[in-house]
């Protein structure tokens, strides 16, 4: 049985997981009378919700007596570190593209690593029964990118699929077949382009690319046998990046996927994806390999983090009331174990052991990992996200700078370059994108773009669409104005009354509810000056036994303004923090008490 691994990569919402759906029915994986779940890649809680992929995900299909092993891909920058050890276990790509859309920011970061390894991509333009769709420019777009990415003749002239992932088929015409058609040009194709695993000679070597811990079987790593073989029992060694031996061991089970479920097996061989399990120490990264082997094999570089957060102990009064996992060691542990599997991960301890530096690819990376912590029982306190810089040779501060694309309509395209170009961003390009809409492209300090998204939305009545991509480091441009608008504080502990947060609505609109619990210190809405301002939310109305002529008339409160997990952490100030627990999103100051602030504050200035 010949074998073909593959790897399907796209910008987000362009429709992978949905193909992945279809070719997987359409192989026949599935029973006829099998109840098939929707996305079935998207396997965990927040991927469902968010309607993204996270992790880098391997199935498996059988076309014509040839295996096809499929690597769903994440189409968020962000995650970038799983696609980039991804590429290394297949041999072709799928590249799908929107018909509407075209080629947009992480479609070309991705684009741009599968081109580096020489792989030869194979284009999909999905969606076009699209009543937008524009085939012939989508092409030209996509023809011009991977020439500006330096393509080779060879990766150039690419074979080009259409159709409608969602509806199963693919055509080598931008027409839908009289029969309905089926994703079997698709399947052909990949047979046809894809060349089958290059096989090193030697003993078995495995570098190991995705990371998780199963109940039963412990450690699993999934990775493409470079060569030999293996069987289960065999004694293997774990080599690291330096060729320091990490372990000495024996592998308990090999597991090889057979569509969406994974079989063991009793023996693998050079070219297939597998998943090994019975080592404890290995991880993403190193060389999995025969006791004879002396070097490691080469893992692909990562890029370098861009966006640090610090974690630290939540030491609010409420503490320990919503969450278990509160101490500094139970939080130390967990976040070890996170880069131990993300290699785009970067955790180190403050010198106080009470707080941690987590730097990642971006907000985005960073949201998804507070989000898993908190659902997993953990309380934590989180500062707002800042960005990585660092000096070059000749002493010159550099900073990080995002490519920027935002899709608007027309009528709100003034307002957009306006705020863009007060966070020192460049416009490089401007041109219609169909429908009254246009597309802005700016390069921007990834420091400006901080909190940006929300005040996008409220800009352009939730009109916008913007994608982000890293793009190089650049000399530092410059201070940056931060947020225009104070707060309001409790300046007592209990529970918020509903009078109160009433006689208070003058001064601003409220975060919080009638009955949270607040405490001093705590942000409780957000002020209509420049300035913070105290207020009592727990005084309740006077009450005499005097009867008034007039009935009491009920309070109407205004809606509170939703903090989102996302929203809070690029709305929060230097000074503040967000305390995240497994009920409760609270804001607050990094100083609870007024005195504090006030000499820390000073302090702070005196040392600018």
């Amino acid at each position: 049985m010949s074998l073909r691994n593959i790897a399907i990569i796209a910008h987000v919402d362009h429709g992978k997981t949905t193909l992945v759906d279809e070719l997987l029915k359409q192989s026949g994986v599935y029973r006829e009378n099998e109840r098939v779940q929707e996305r079935a890649m998207d396997s965990g809680d927040i991927e469902k919700e968010r309607g993204i992929t996270i992790l880098a995900k391997a199935t498996s299909v059988e076309w014509k007596g040839n295996r096809i092993n499929i690597v769903d891909t994440p189409g968020h920058a962000d995650f970038g570190g799983e696609v980039e050890r991804i590429l290394s276990m297949v041999d072709g790509a799928i590249v799908l593209v929107d018909a509407a859309e075209g080629p947009m920011p992480q479609t070309k970061f991705v684009v741009g690593k599968a081109l580096k390894v020489g792989l030869r991509p194979i284009v999909a333009i999905n969606k076009i029964d699209r009543p937008d769709a524009r085939v012939d420019e989508v092409i030209n777009e996509v023809f011009d990118l991977f020439a500006a990415l330096d393509a080779t003749d060879e990766q150039l002239d690419f074979p080009i699929l259409y159709g409608s992932g969602r509806n199963g088929w693919m055509s080598a015409g931008p027409d839908r077949p009289e029969d309905g058609g089926s994703l079997e040009p698709m399947f052909d194709l990949v047979l046809e382009h894809c060349p089958e695993p290059t096989v090193a000679e030697g003993p078995f070597r495995m570098i190991g690319t995705i990371l998780e811990a199963n109940p039963f079987l412990g450690r699993i790593i999934t990775g493409r046998i470079h060569s030999g073989s293996i069987k289960p029992n065999q004694a293997v060694k774990v080599l690291n990046g330096e060729g320091k031996l990490v372990e000495n061991g024996r592998i308990s089970k090999i597991l090889a996927f057979r569509g969406l479920e994974r079989q063991p097996v009793e023996e693998a061989h050079a070219g297939d994806i597998v998943a090994i399990a019975g080592l404890s120490k290995g991880t993403v990264a190193d060389t999995f390999c025969d006791p004879a082997v002396t070097e490691p094999l080469t893992a692909q570089p990562i890029d370098p983090p861009t966006v640090t957060m610090t974690f630290l102990v939540n030491d609010s009064p409420l503490a320990g009331t919503e969450g278990d996992k509160v101490t500094s060691r139970v939080i130390r542990d967990r976040l070890l174990k996170e880069a131990e599997g993300n290699v785009a991960l970067k955790i180190e301890e403050s010198e106080g052991k009470d707080s941690f530096y987590v730097s990642g690819r971006g907000e985005l990376q960073l949201a998804v990992l507070i989000e898993t912590m908190r659902r997993e029982g953990f309380e934590l306190a989180v500062s707002r996200p800042r960005v990585v810089m660092h000096k070059d040779e000749s002493g010159t501060l550099m900073e990080p700078i995002e490519e920027v694309v935002i899709d608007v309509d027309e009528e709100h395209s003034g307002v957009v370059v306006q705020k863009m170009s007060e966070r020192k961003a460049e416009m490089t390009e401007l041109r219609p994108s169909g429908g009254n809409r246009v597309r802005l492209v700016f390069h921007a300090p990834t420091r400006g773009l901080i909190g940006y998204q929300s005040e996008l939305l409220t800009d352009t009545r939730g009109t916008a669409v913007m994608n982000r991509l890293f793009h190089d480091y650049q000399s530092y441009k410059g201070e940056i104005g931060g947020r225009n608008n104070g707060v309001l504080l409790s300046n007592q502990s209990g529970e918020a009354v509903a009078y109160a947060m009433f006689n208070l609505e003058d001064r601003g609109p409220m975060i919080i509810e009638p009955g949270d619990k607040v405490y001093m210190g705590m942000i409780i809405g957000i002020h209509t000056r420049d300035n913070d301002l105290e207020v009592n939310v727990l005084k309740g109305k006077q009450l005499t036994n005097i009867r008034s002529a007039g009935k009491d008339e009920a309070v109407k409160l205004t809606p509170p303004i939703r903090m989102t997990l996302d929203r809070a952490l690029s709305w929060i100030q230097d000074d503040e923090l967000m305390e995240v627990t497994p009920k409760s999103i609270r804001l607050r100051k990094r100083y609870l008490d007024a005195n504090d602030r006030k000499r820390f504050g000073k302090a702070g200035a005196n040392a600018a």
